[in-house]
């Protein structure tokens, strides 16, 4: 059997793990009686199970907080991982975040407090320092954020102790282990291709912060678990010309890195799609290919004119994005084919999305608009709308583009445009929204969109009293 070669605050560690599906946060506590860690929601949503990852992209050393709790042993093969017990020195010396939390009283129960340390001992490394991004993801019950708040700023000003350098770590190459006959973590992409197209009924785990809850929360088994994430061609970003492509397994603060320079909006949402923890491992192509009709990059992308790259073999081939999305759970994806990436173009100046969510931070859309609008002088002369959450998968409004293709951009026009929605889509109610609230929400988005557009451009008009 294969074993996990990984670091946990500075000791190497083989561990064995024959189901594939024993996550860090279970291993921490029961095998290394590491205690400290704790368990809240067990869904990536609380931040107690908070540890840091420290791995090695484009030669750099990266320092992530990630959710143990979704996080499997496998994805954690040549990497370092720092608990809470491994913070303070070797020789008892507190770290400053938490000579701050003590200091002004940052915690109450101290349940979730491992995790509230953790979050701000990665930032204060990163050398970041805004709170409401730094402490989205980590809940507190009891104690409230004020002192928290207050540690934070402090500590996140004073230097960065020596010790945190001064650890253990694997020599950060890339790892060679491929796995045994039902797990893989293969690190060559051709071989990777090869075997998936004989072994199309595998399950496919990047970031795992969608498939982590099918183990956690459904108690399911994974047929055939293959952990692509070590696969260094999935994580690449190129920018050539006018198109940037984007490898599958690119997590989302990498993606945002990157494509905030071109499309501020989309980086705001994507800030938005859930905490610090989960954008550090969920990954641009598990939020397409899981075929959620209520992920929030497809309608976006698909606004962007973005083309799928799909891979079978040596076989690859390109589609609209939209045309991947079939109907619910259905993808147009042959046996043993896989998505190795996206092509997003560049040059589009009026492009905008906007999602909308009972919760502002970690909350799943409601209904997520996108939308771009080329003008020729003041006639549209190209528009594409997509919506996800309106209908079984993201789709755009073909009628309402129709309608106002070739249009001249006025209020009048948007505003019939508005009403022609309904022809484009019967949203259905759920816990998150009713069908009336999801249908009006589109039409005003659209609204939104061109008054924002029209002050922009320097134009100012309202809406006429009724």
């Amino acid at each position: 059997m294969s074993k996990i070669i990984f670091f946990i605050n500075g000791r190497q560690i083989a561990a064995e793990d024959p189901s594939g599906t024993t996550t860090l946060l279970e291993w921490l506590r029961e095998k290394a009686y590491l205690k400290g860690t704790k368990e809240g929601c067990n869904e990536g949503d609380c931040g107690a199970c908070t540890v840091i990852m420290e791995s090695m992209e484009d030669n750099r050393l990266i320092h992530s907080a990630v959710n143990s709790c979704i996080l499997f042993l496998h994805q954690l093969e040549n990497k370092s991982i720092r608990t809470i017990e491994g913070v303070s020195s070797p020789e008892g010396d507190l770290h400053p975040v938490q000579e701050a939390m003590i200091k002004f009283n940052g915690n109450q129960c101290g349940f979730c407090t491992p995790g509230i340390v953790m979050s701000l001992v990665s930032a204060h490394t990163n050398g970041t320092s805004d709170l409401d991004t730094i402490l989205a993801g980590n809940l507190c019950r009891c104690t409230g954020y004020d002192s928290i708040i207050n540690a934070g700023e402090e500590s996140l000003q004073k230097p960065r102790p020596d010790w945190i350098d001064n650890i253990e770590r694997p020599a950060h190459q890339v790892p060679q282990n491929t796995g045994n006959g039902t797990i893989r973590n293969p690190v060559c992409l051709d071989e990777f291709a090869d075997w998936y197209a004989e072994n199309p009924n595998a399950t496919l785990i990047a970031g795992g912060t969608d498939v982590g809850l099918w183990v956690t929360k459904d108690l399911k088994s994974l047929p055939t678990p293959c952990f692509i994430s070590d696969i260094p061609e999935l994580k690449k970003v190129k920018i050539s010309g006018n198109v940037m492509t984007v490898g599958a397994a690119t997590n989302l603060t990498k993606f945002d890195d990157v494509i905030s320079k071109y499309y501020p909006s989309l980086s705001v949402m994507i800030n938005r799609f859930g905490s610090v923890q989960i954008r550090n491992v969920a990954t641009v192509g598990g939020n397409i290919a899981n075929g959620s009709p209520i992920g929030d990059l497809p309608p976006a992308l698909i606004a962007l004119k973005s083309k799928l790259i799909l891979r079978r073999k040596d076989t690859r081939r390109k589609l609209p994005l939209e045309d991947f999305f079939v109907d619910y759970g259905v993808q147009d994806r042959q046996s043993g084919e896989f998505v190795e990436g996206v092509e997003i173009p560049l040059q589009h100046e009026w492009f905008r999305c906007y999602k909308i969510s009972k919760r502002r931070d970690q909350d799943i859309s409601a209904v997520c608009g996108s939308f771009l609008m080329e003008l020729n002088f003041q006639t549209i002369d190209d528009i594409r709308i997509a919506f996800g959450g309106l209908a079984a998968i993201p789709k755009r409004a073909s009628a309402t583009e129709a309608f106002l293709q070739g249009k001249t951009l006025n209020l009048e026009t948007i505003q019939m445009a508005m009403e022609l929605l309904e022809t484009d889509f019967k949203p259905i109610s759920d816990m998150r929204a009713s069908s009336a609230y999801r249908m009006q929400i589109a039409k005003n988005l659209l609204l939104k969109y061109y008054f924002g557009r029209q002050r922009m451009s320097g134009h100012q008009q309202s809406i006429p009293a009724r």
